[in-house]
């Protein structure tokens, strides 16, 4: 990188016309500049058509767009995509693809690798590398070939978001706004297992979809699969959320991972009941995918589906959400490129 020059991917525009202010631009460069980089996604400054010759020689000498490809893309059988990028040296970041008949989803990374150690993610076991800037998020969204397809954002790939707040926070910023991707908030959702500071910030800074990791309803068999509870107990997480009155088009979802006699029984479904009594929400059940040095195993789809029913029949909203990209070791909890810091 030549010194001196600066990124603009990650700059609100404000920030781009006070970093550009002395180019001799006209006013509405900043904006068109904005926009050809998150809405079109240029990739040079000759792409930048309505901005004059002259602007963008002083643009390509003062500034990088920023925009990094992808190293390596895997394909699954069920058409889901898994993107390998790089984030800084010797480190990598996995971004998932999920096309369907009507919606095409992102699974957007904002850490390498993750500090929380949760027993039943790939990720935890690689141990935690570093946050993601705001640029390396957006990078990730607008360097894939479908980036015009996607419908939903969601940030469930690699790390904990609410242990990288600002940065996210600014992502989305960038992903809503009108000169950015603008996105609709209610197409966003970020992931987290409940870090209650950050989980308070996006609450009153972001206007997008929430979803936590709840997996167990009780406290001593939570901790086990997400050491974190013993700082911020699931209990403690419904009570923030209850003391919020949400906009009627936010939706709260808790993630559910069914782990063979772990919490798969009536006392785990009386439990979730009591628990979420009186917020809005639903229940996302979800498959385990198997990975190497646990001894969890997964509950078999008959009982899952017995699980969700049991809990629909109790008023609380429950689904189960449908396993992709296992083969490409792309589904949820797969993401790992441990094997890729070890060989370097």
């Amino acid at each position: 990188m030549i010194a001196g020059k600066k990124v603009l991917l990650g700059m609100t525009l404000e920030e781009i016309a006070n970093e550009t202010s002395h180019l001799d631009l006209p006013g509405f460069a900043a904006r068109e500049i904005a926009l050809w980089i998150y809405r079109r996604g240029a990739m040079s400054f000759e792409e930048m058509t309505n901005i004059s010759k002259r602007g963008r020689k002083s643009l390509s000498e003062n500034f990088f767009i920023g925009l990094t490809p992808f190293s390596k893309v895997s394909v699954s059988t069920d058409g889901t995509k898994k993107y390998l990028f790089p984030a800084g040296y010797n480190k990598y970041i996995e971004t998932a693809y999920i096309p369907e008949k009507k919606r095409h989803t992102l699974c957007v990374s904002s850490q390498v690798g993750c500090k929380l150690g949760c027993s039943f993610c790939m990720t935890a076991k690689q141990g935690f590398q570093g946050n993601l800037s705001t640029n390396e998020m957006l990078n990730q969204i607008i360097s894939i070939p479908e980036k015009e397809k996607i419908t939903n954002l969601v940030f469930m790939g690699m790390g904990e978001p609410f242990d990288n707040t600002s940065s996210v926070l600014r992502a989305l910023t960038l992903l809503t706004a009108d000169y950015g991707l603008a996105l609709s908030p209610r197409r966003i959702t970020v992931s987290t297992v409940g870090i209650i500071p950050g989980m308070k910030r996006y609450i009153g800074e972001s206007k997008c979809q929430l979803a936590v990791s709840m997996h167990s309803p009780f406290d001593s068999e939570r901790a086990e699969l997400i050491p974190v509870e013993k700082i911020y107990p699931i209990k403690e997480i419904i009570e923030v959320l209850k003391s919020y009155t949400l906009d009627k088009q936010r939706r709260i979802s808790f993630e559910y991972i069914l782990f063979k006699g772990v919490n798969d029984t009536q006392k785990h479904i009386n439990q979730i009941v009591r628990l979420i009594n009186g917020l809005k929400c639903r229940v996302n059940l979800m498959r385990f995918h198997a990975i190497p040095g646990s001894s969890l195993e997964g509950t078999d789809d008959e009982a899952v589906q017995k699980f969700r029913d049991k809990l629909n029949s109790k008023g609380i909203t429950a689904t189960i959400r449908v396993s992709r990209g296992e083969d490409i070791m792309a589904a949820c909890g797969l993401l790992s490129t441990k094997e890729l810091l070890e060989n370097k």
